[in-house]
């Protein structure tokens, strides 16, 4: 059975590449069908689809499909995609459990990871310098970016079955202060206060750097064992996206019809612009300032982005980044400090995802942000954003934290589940791409960067 679908893999391709033309035509009134046969031509795409995608064991592929799977259902028999927003619920409730021990765990390697705090010392320094002011740079254009296109304006939420909270009042600088700083750690994990959570790893890794390595060495292999943990933790929740982007678009037609996909396609585009104006208006000069080679560069950074954005996963790339930043001419201390550091540090398109996808919550919700409260989240990205490693989807992670912590609804991240696959390979690509440059431009600045002359071949990227 498997062989003969692999056979014809292709073919069930195609029909439902036909059936999605047909479909189209037939939306938007320029080929005319009768309701029961427009629905069968879908079904027989969607059909199609499945047939396809038993072949297929990607889970990219697989969100795709349940993406479509989803909005048909929900167009089709509302009455059931209403009841199937508890999967969606699910897997946000799953997201938000592994909050606490995913930033415990990456800050302590991030920050502590170290065997000398001053073996580290200047490249330590300029290296974080150099990424606090590109990911900001990233976060004000997703913040501008989505307050130009207002993807989530007009959303209307009045029969989505949750209650949506109302926004606090406001609160003093000095309240604003002091909600920083947690008093329990363990209440601000149940509260979901992401913030006070980072707040306590970084004072907690600070102190860790302060004790002798004996003593320090346990913590340090218990928060390395956790990471993992909590990252395979991860891959196990992912194995039940599909389900819930088929839950969430199916709930979410069902609730407000069609329209919402105008939304989140206006979202997926407003993000894909965001991040080329942030490639070229930003990516682009720093290399032209510090006198990189772009074709060279290019070349030996081609492969790790490819590899980042067909399996949306940092961590994925980072071997191929290394051994290319390498290459390329950057000193192998520099590579295996900035690369790996910034797989935390420096997730260029996921903060400037995250300030995008923050706001866009905010505006599907009828709530209106001020200045200061989006300069106040900004705030708060700044910090969040560097305790999520390159794993597949774990900005969810931090987009769930943030809307608990601004007192923001759910179920717009649950509308966003279904377009969360496209987005997330761009922002993966744009993360490793960032970081590439970032090894370089470092491995420039400490004067540890070394262009092989065109007659040496042993720099030569491997295909």
């Amino acid at each position: 059975m498997t062989a003969v679908l692999k056979k014809y893999n292709h073919y069930f391709l195609l029909i439902a590449a036909f059936t999605a033309l047909i479909s189209c035509l037939s939306f938007f009134k320029i080929i005319l069908f009768q309701d029961q046969i427009s629905g069968s031509i879908r079904w027989i795409g969607i059909i199609a689809l499945l047939l396809f995608g038993i072949q297929k064991k990607s889970l990219t592929t697989w969100i795709f499909i349940s993406m479509l799977v989803g909005a048909e259902v929900g167009y089709d028999f509302p009455f059931i995609g209403m009841e199937l927003s508890i999967l969606s619920k699910i897997f946000i409730k799953l997201i938000k459990c592994i909050i606490a021990p995913l930033l415990f765990g990456t800050l302590i390697i991030g920050i502590a990871g170290h065997s000398n705090a001053k073996q580290v010392g200047r490249l330590g320094l300029k290296s974080l310098i150099y990424f606090e002011v590109v990911t900001t740079i990233a976060l004000v254009i997703g913040l501008i970016a989505i307050n130009i296109s207002k993807a989530g304006s007009g959303i209307n939420p009045l029969n989505v079955h949750e209650k949506l909270p109302e926004v606090a009042k406001a609160q003093t600088w000095k309240d604003i202060v002091l909600h920083i700083f947690p008093e329990n750690f363990v209440k601000s994990i149940a509260e979901g206060q992401v913030l006070q959570i980072v707040i306590f790893c970084v004072l907690f890794s600070i102190a860790l750097m302060m004790i002798s390595q004996e003593k320090r060495k346990p913590m340090l292999i218990f928060a390395e064992s956790l990471s993992a943990v909590m990252f395979k933790f991860t891959d196990l929740i992912m194995y039940f996206a599909p389900f819930a982007v088929a839950g969430a678009i199916a709930s979410t037609i069902s609730n407000m019809g069609i329209d919402i996909m105008k939304n989140l396609l206006l979202l997926l585009v407003t993000l894909y612009i965001a991040l080329l104006v942030f490639i070229f208006a930003v990516l682009l000069p720093i290399a032209i300032l510090f006198k990189i080679p772009i074709k060279r560069f290019l070349s030996h950074a081609a492969q790790p982005v490819t590899i980042a954005f067909g399996t949306a996963s940092s961590e994925a790339a980072l071997p191929v980044a290394m051994e290319n930043m390498e290459r390329f001419g950057v000193s192998r201390e520099v590579v295996a400090f900035v690369l790996p550091t910034g797989l935390s540090f420096n997730l260029d398109g996921t903060t400037l995802y995250l300030a995008l996808a923050t706001i866009f919550v905010a505006q599907a919700a009828g709530i209106d942000l001020s200045i200061g409260q989006q300069i106040v989240m900004l705030l708060t990205l700044m910090l969040t954003s560097k305790g999520v490693a390159g794993v597949a989807r774990a900005s969810l992670v931090i987009l769930a934290g943030m809307a608990s912590s601004f007192g923001l609804p759910d179920w717009p991240i649950a509308a966003i589940l279904g377009i969360d696959a496209l987005m997330d390979m761009a922002r993966t690509a744009v993360n490793t791409l960032g970081n590439c440059l970032a090894t370089a431009v470092i491995g420039k600045w400490e004067n540890e960067l070394k262009i092989p002359k065109e007659g040496d071949q042993w720099m030569e990227v491997k295909h």
